[in-house]
């Protein structure tokens, strides 16, 4: 079972890399089931629009996770009830339309479920993640409820993302991280059988501040009166992800590889 989830997928570059590139990368490295962050897919760089989700599923995508940005686009309020391949956090403060979870079925008919949490520093007001976390664990267990499970853990701390790992190691495939938009290189399995990486990057162009323009972000740094509002850089983006093949007969890793491509970070496997 061959699993790839990318990072967040961040603005108008971000998408148009994801539409061009996913459906190669599908056939040669033979992925069975994808997950893409895309709560920065919106032409803003902030937010999902239905057509971004439309977007993804046709190229490939098995489903969307989300986090802090998930309801910036207000179409999403209404249409994410009705997307069950949309998540937003599981945690997310109560109530929410839509869920943070759900078991799918993958290309070879397996099924997978997938969680997405939010961490609880320096983000938007959320419930317990580990809470959250730990009454997943209890009520869906691995080659029981499915034959794998995937966390997209979106938050700005590594020391939560690092909890969040060990919390799941061998009770989950995998755990990744997203939100802070830069590929860390401590891509592993974990000694219970867990791969882990404390955040896959994002798919966009890395010449920019986390996403945005840099020119303006710098100038907003400055509090210089001239500063736009935030907008996306709108250069070459790279795709970055990870590529974990797990056991059929265990759910558990086998193998992790990082998946870099296009733009200013190609060739940095």
């Amino acid at each position: 079972m061959n699993i790839l989830v990318l990072g967040d997928v961040f603005g108008p570059m971000g998408v148009k890399a994801v539409k061009e590139k996913l459906p190669k990368i599908i056939r040669e490295k033979n992925i069975d089931f994808v997950i893409v962050n895309g709560e920065n897919a919106a032409d803003t760089g902030v937010g999902i629009t239905k057509k971004n989700t439309e977007d993804f599923f046709t190229a490939g995508t098995d489903v969307i996770t989300s986090g802090n940005h998930i309801w910036d686009e207000k179409e999403i309020m209404e249409f994410i009830g009705k997307e069950k391949r949309l998540l937003r956090p599981e945690n997310s403060i109560q109530p929410s339309p839509g869920q943070g979870f759900g078991i799918f079925k993958s290309k070879n008919n397996k099924k997978v479920a997938v969680i997405n949490l939010m961490g609880n520093i320096f983000m938007k007001k959320c419930e317990d993640v580990f809470h959250a976390a730990k009454k997943f664990i209890d009520n869906v267990k691995l080659k029981k409820d499915a034959d794998f499970i995937i966390v997209d853990m979106h938050g700005e701390i590594t020391s939560e993302k690092m909890a969040i790992g060990y919390l799941f190691d061998g009770k989950a495939t995998m755990v990744v991280g997203t939100h802070t938009h830069v590929p860390t290189s401590d891509h592993r399995i974990m000694e219970k059988g867990t791969a882990y990486q404390t955040d896959l990057g994002m798919c966009g162009d890395y010449n920019s501040i986390i996403g945005m323009n840099r020119d303006n972000s710098l100038k907003k740094f400055f509090k210089d009166p001239s500063a736009k509002k935030h907008f996306p850089a709108l250069g070459e983006a790279t795709i970055s992800g990870l590529i974990v093949t797990a056991d059929d007969k265990t759910g558990l890793a086998k193998k992790v590889q990082p998946i870099i491509i296009g733009g200013s970070l190609q060739g940095r496997n």
